[in-house]
């Protein structure tokens, strides 16, 4: 026994250890089981874990970090989620829209830089029709057919999907946020709809995007029961990413007050979604470096393979708001990317210019 510890501390660490090796090699463990890990706080039982869904990552991707550059392009949005900074009624944020050419430009930069992958992401903007957004991607796939492109644009119907997979759009990202429609329900107004959200993440499957779903760690409501049926619905859904992050309330939401998520907690997800998932992608998102200093490296040192720096222009990068003390400068800044990359070499790993598809 470990003289430092208690015997109820070596009992604990003994059981982590325990379901982690059980996780590592069944990819799967009961309710129970999966809750004695997310109520684990002991430090050096965690550690286990955390190795565990490094040497899987690891097995898979290497030591590769995959980079994906950001472009903000919209923060109006026609939806109201009560936890998010650009929700419509927002009075007090101060909107924008890139024009296609700043968009092109922001790529044309990313590019250089050593981008292959750029994620389009914006609020439910209806004036980005169809054809406008499409117009875009078959633009930036013309130009950089080496690259892949990323939507993250949310809720909209098959047809809209279907056009932009065939204009060339490879990935589309659409967090399910919580997969308890009550919980969903607290989290969003009436007009907004469960089961649509699951059911467009169903369809995008089926169009042939890679697919990228998730979840905020520590949402107003959420126990770590509902989390559990995060983790179920996404053993269902069999996503390409997982993109999870600390909830972090925003000054102008109905959840201003709100307690914010958890580095430990999202440190713990990270990992146990590793183990379940060896072969997708999960980032280590800007939330997490947010919340704490060093929180991009603790998510690529608990099993995270990408992170996603920010190619949008100076000057909006502070209105796209979701939450408070976002992080739009310094290493999420593309620019920074050699630092960043510095960053990564410190803790092992390695910044890769690969478009870095999910090997699901």
């Amino acid at each position: 026994m470990n003289p430092k510890r208690s015997e109820v501390q070596e009992k604990e660490c003994n059981k982590i250890q325990e379901l982690t090796k059980r996780l590592y090699q069944n990819h799967t463990l009961l309710d129970e089981e999966l809750i004695e890990i997310l109520q684990c706080e002991q430090e050096d039982a965690l550690e286990f874990l955390y190795q565990y869904a490094r040497q899987v990552r690891e097995k898979y991707y290497g030591k590769k970090v995959y980079t994906r550059g950001l472009i903000e392009f919209t923060n109006y949005c026609r939806n109201n989620c009560y936890y998010c900074g650009i929700r419509c009624e927002n009075r007090k944020i101060d909107r924008y829209r890139l024009h296609k050419e700043e968009i092109y430009q922001c790529a044309k930069e990313g590019y250089a830089l050593g981008f292959r992958t750029f994620v389009l992401q914006g609020g439910e903007d209806a004036y980005y029709t169809k054809e406008k957004l499409g117009e875009i991607i078959c633009y930036l796939k013309d130009h950089y057919p080496d690259c892949a492109l990323t939507l993250s644009f949310g809720e909209w119907e098959q047809e809209a999907y279907q056009y932009w997979y065939d204009c060339g759009a490879d990935r589309y990202l659409l967090r399910h946020e919580t997969a308890d429609e009550s919980h969903y329900k607290m989290l969003h107004p009436e007009k907004m709809s469960f089961v649509h959200r699951k059911e467009c993440l169903k369809l995008l499957k089926q169009i042939g995007y890679q697919v990228g779903s998730g979840f905020m760690v520590g949402s107003p409501g959420q126990t770590i029961e509902l989390l559990i049926c995060d983790l179920r619905y996404l053993e269902t859904l069999q996503p390409h990413m997982v993109g999870i992050g600390p909830f972090i309330p925003q000054a102008d939401t109905p959840f201003a007050a709100s307690k914010a998520g958890t580095l430990l907690m999202t440190r713990k997800l990270l990992s146990i979604l590793r183990l379940m998932f060896p072969k997708t992608l999960l980032p280590a998102t800007t939330a997490l470096g947010t919340i704490h200093p060093n929180g991009r490296e603790l998510g690529i040192l608990s099993g995270a393979n990408v992170v996603m720096p920010n190619l949008s222009p100076t000057d909006v990068r502070e209105k796209y708001l979701l939450y408070d003390n976002k992080i739009h400068s310094g290493f999420e800044s593309a620019q920074y990317r050699e630092k960043l990359a510095m960053q990564m070499k410190q803790i092992g790993y390695e910044l890769s210019i690969e478009r870095g598809d999910s090997l699901m």
